[in-house]
């Protein structure tokens, strides 16, 4: 008796890879063994990038706010740590935010942290 394959489910299994790898460049497109490959692969950069890119927000909102207080003769962890010190509870991203959009708010923040020792 001959084998028996199941080709509604391995077909159906090929076309979700090859239509998932639509776009990409060459046989990646086109080619099950390659695209599959290829798909893999970029799934492993796109899982691992969702999370650089937190990091990646986080220090351009260090670089924001470094440069806001700058213009007030003040270094990022100067500001920060007398931040805290104060006890302000403001995150990086909304000091970034103020120093951004709101530069009147962000000079009150820093005249309010200015005086701590």
């Amino acid at each position: 008796m001959p084998r028996a394959r199941n080709s509604v489910a391995s077909r159906r299994r090929k076309k979700k890879i090859l239509k998932q790898t639509k776009g990409y460049f060459g046989a990646r497109s086109n080619v099950y063994s390659v695209a599959a490959n290829a798909l893999e692969k970029g799934m492993v950069y796109a899982y691992r990038d969702r999370r650089k890119k937190k990091g990646n927000f986080r220090s351009l909102w260090i670089q924001r706010i470094n440069a806001a207080a700058r213009q007030y003769d003040m270094s990022y962890s100067e500001f920060i740590g007398k931040v805290n010190k104060k006890g302000i509870i403001l995150s990086r991203k909304v000091l970034a935010d103020l120093a951004m959009n709101h530069p009147k708010a962000f000079k009150a923040v820093v005249e309010k942290v200015k005086d701590v020792k």
